[in-house]
């Protein structure tokens, strides 16, 4: 899987992960989905995800992630730029706060939250029951093949 990772850093958050883990990490998500993709990772501050969340989703809170897929402009053809993915947006006090009160292991998380911003790049989604089952499968597949223990253990 060939993956050029446009990183933005947009915080001054501690023990952020770097650039080679976020590309494992999303290398391991798309593998099997794509041949080559690119993807833009942006780390920001509550503030500016909260926004985000307020401006695309009507929720005004900082949230971990969100995903925005690539759409194409009118009037492209499609294989000139089908290797365009998406952005990603991380808040990295969300994942953060996230990883402590579950007692997990911050990159730990932090690998769960990218996986699972990579599949909804990808059309993947958790709205319905069995859409969430099937998308918390394969991001437990992903992390165990990371050596990552199940992140919804625990869960009911």
């Amino acid at each position: 899987m060939n993956l050029t990772l446009d990183l933005q850093q947009a915080c001054d958050s501690a023990n952020l992960p770097s650039e080679a883990r976020l590309t494992k990490w999303l290398q391991a998500a798309l593998t099997g989905h794509l041949e080559s993709a690119e993807v833009s990772v942006r780390i920001v501050e509550a503030s500016e995800s909260q926004e985000l969340n307020q401006q695309y989703r009507g929720i005004n809170k900082p949230t971990n992630i969100l995903s925005f897929p690539f759409e194409l402009p009118p009037g492209v053809p499609a294989e000139e730029m089908n290797f365009l993915l998406g952005d990603l947006v991380v808040c990295a006090t969300v994942v953060a706060q996230e990883a402590a009160q579950q007692n997990k292991d911050l990159q730990h998380h932090w690998a769960h939250m990218v996986i699972h911003g990579a599949l909804h790049l990808l059309g993947f989604d958790h709205i319905e029951s069995v859409e969430a089952e099937q998308m918390e499968q394969m991001e437990r597949e992903i992390l165990a093949g990371l050596d990552i223990s199940d992140p919804y253990k625990g869960e009911f």
